[in-house]
């Protein structure tokens, strides 16, 4: 397989052109922790991991997830300097494991982060509806705030990346902030339930259903390496902003679902949690006007949908790149590797993107699905899959990668054999938690949660199997032959 991925440009546009910009260490790590939402994280998944994983002790289930993504980074960080062009988990899987492959890990990527796109617009489309009726407003439909919000990710997505960059940055800092607010005021209250003397943490559910949930804290991980084309010094930046990331985000969930234990009492958390859930409460918001006051409630309602959108347009982003990198190999129509000659973005693919998400929006609206339960529960697991899998097949490609090249490999073997094997197994096990308790993430039935399960790896399948219609000069200048 060849290791020369530039293409020639293409007639009726800048097809080909590679992106550019300026991105940092911390404005990468802005663009990945907004896209794994750490407010939205902290209002879902936390309460969700005490109410149906192990209750007290839930907190581990994101310590745990942190270490697990660590492991995993050693091998994707090693591999990261041999790998010329930005596309993330999809050259990674390509470089090391072939051209079939990394189609299939391509397919399952743009699976895996449209699925979860959807299930935000979702999750954003009821949580406006909420505030705007809690505030006196009218009821309207979820998809309603959805299609405003998508107008508005598509503006700054056509846009130059610094610029969703500092959109993405504001609203991030805000989120963080306000729960450090609230984390404070906990950690300097008494806990309200005082747990009987000698009384330990009791692990009220698996430990499995935890991670589960903590997993899917951490969607958007990869955009560090998505974005190398806009990164500065990408063989320096983009290791930090990996490790860098998966640090904060990982100390920041841990300690978070701490402090909401803390909150309402080890002995009594689960049960208070489950109550929450079941009557459509939000406990984080009820914690925060509890601890921190009504003022500081109504800011985090705010802040939560800034989130939301924040979320929005970082998987936008990400799609986007997608597209022009899959069109930039042949995978999909090459005008989506067109950049804009102005904003120097990927304004084809971004366009499409967005023009993708209406139609998606619009179908799950057609079919009058609950935009929480049924359209936000059910991405989410698919996504949760998606990314998993994703991992795995990158882990196996960086050992195959530096097998092949035994003079980078030189001096490095627990980086690049023995710590990506273990994570490889360590992910499988993560999988198969996932894919046994799949029917809690989804919500629906057994049958339901079945064929969502399976719709990744049959993705992956097609995308394998799927031939190359490229030109052979094409094929063999972006690498792409079988």
């Amino acid at each position: 397989m060849s290791t020369n991925h530039s293409a020639a440009p293409c007639e009726g546009g800048k097809e080909h052109g590679r992106l550019s910009g300026n991105l940092g260490v911390a404005e990468i790590i802005f663009m990945v922790m907004a896209a794994a939402a750490p407010l939205t994280v902290v209002s879902g998944n936390v309460p969700l991991a005490i109410a149906q994983g192990n209750g007290a002790l839930a907190w581990t289930g994101f310590a745990a997830a942190s270490f697990v993504l660590l492991l995993f980074s050693v091998g994707f960080v090693t591999m990261t300097p041999y790998i010329t062009q930005a596309g993330a988990f999809f050259t990674y899987v390509r470089e090391g494991l072939g051209a079939r492959a990394g189609r299939g890990s391509a397919f399952l990527a743009l699976l895996t982060y449209t699925a979860i796109q959807l299930g935000v617009y979702g999750f954003f489309g009821w949580a406006m509806d909420d505030a705007v009726r809690q505030w006196g407003g009218p009821a309207l439909p979820w998809w309603a705030y959805a299609l405003v919000a998508l107008t508005l990710v598509g503006l700054l997505g056509y846009r130059h990346i610094e610029l969703s960059s500092r959109v993405l940055g504001i609203a991030l800092v805000l989120e963080i902030g306000v729960v450090l607010i609230m984390n404070a005021a906990i950690v300097w209250h008494p806990v309200p339930v005082a747990a009987p003397a000698g009384s330990a943490p009791v692990a009220s559910g698996p430990f499995a259903v935890a991670l589960l949930f903590a997993i899917t804290g951490f969607l958007g991980f990869e955009a560090t390496a998505i974005f190398r084309d806009e990164a500065r010094e990408p063989e320096k930046t983009i290791p930090r902003a990996t490790y860098g990331a998966v640090l904060i985000i990982g100390f920041f969930y841990a300690f978070s679902c701490w402090c909401m234990i803390e909150a309402w009492g080890t002995e009594s958390v689960t049960a208070i949690a489950r109550t929450y859930l079941d009557n459509g409460g939000n406990m984080v918001l009820e914690t925060a006007g509890r601890y921190a006051g009504g003022t500081v409630r109504e800011i985090m309602q705010v802040l939560l949908l800034t989130s939301l959108f924040a979320c929005l347009l970082s998987f936008h982003n990400i799609i986007a790149r997608y597209f022009l990198v899959l069109g930039r190999e042949t995978i999909l129509p090459g005008f989506l590797a067109r950049t804009h000659d102005h904003h120097a973005s990927p304004h084809a693919a971004s366009l499409s993107q967005t023009a993708m998400a209406v139609v998606l929006v619009g179908l799950a609206a057609w079919s009058g699905a609950d935009p929480l339960i049924s359209v936000f529960g059910s991405m989410a697991g698919i996504s949760t899959v998606g990314i998993i899998l994703l991992m795995i097949m990158t882990s196996l490609a960086v050992v195959r990668f530096f097998q092949t090249r035994p003079d980078l490999a030189r001096g490095q073997t627990l980086k690049t054999v023995w710590l990506p094997v273990m994570a490889s197994v360590v992910l499988v096990a993560v999988l198969y938690i996932i894919l046994v308790n799949f029917v809690i993430i989804t919500g629906l039935s057994a049958l339901i949660s079945t064929g969502l399960a399976i719709l990744p790896f049959f993705i992956t399948l097609f995308g394998f199997c799927l031939k190359n219609t490229a030109t052979p000069s094409a094929a063999v200048a972006s690498g792409m032959v079988d």
